[in-house]
């Protein structure tokens, strides 16, 4: 995974089996085709991040993750049950800084919704 155009720091907050999930605004990066949906799901595997080369002089740092078969779910009908997002009007602002913690709760009903959809091609 990569987060904060490549930055190691946020990175390192996370733990070895931390679940990650994924939420993309756009179905095309940088994009105006709106998606708004959690789109992947899975958990750290190793114990610090690592650069990689992109070429040009583009080495971001990323983690390994174990990404697991679930699909793309949209986040309006979950907006009123996760915490994070509940009673938020302006609950897009926060997606928009790169990596955040959420509850175990919140974990839970977007893994279970990711799991319930088939993935996609």
């Amino acid at each position: 995974m990569q987060v904060c155009h490549g930055k190691a720091a946020p990175l390192r907050r996370i733990r070895r089996g931390d679940r990650v999930v994924y939420y993309s605004p756009t179905a095309t990066f940088g994009g105006r085709d709106r998606l708004q949906a959690f789109t992947a799901l899975g958990s750290v595997i190793d114990d610090a991040p690592y650069g990689a080369d992109m070429g040009d002089d583009f080495r971001p740092y990323r983690r390994a993750v174990a990404w697991e078969d679930a699909g793309d779910v949209p986040i309006r009908p979950l907006l009123d049950v996760l915490a994070f997002t509940a009673g938020r009007p302006n609950w897009g602002y926060q997606l928009r800084l790169g990596l955040f913690a959420i509850g175990e709760g919140d974990a839970t009903v977007i893994e279970a919704a990711m799991r319930a959809v088939p993935p996609g091609p």
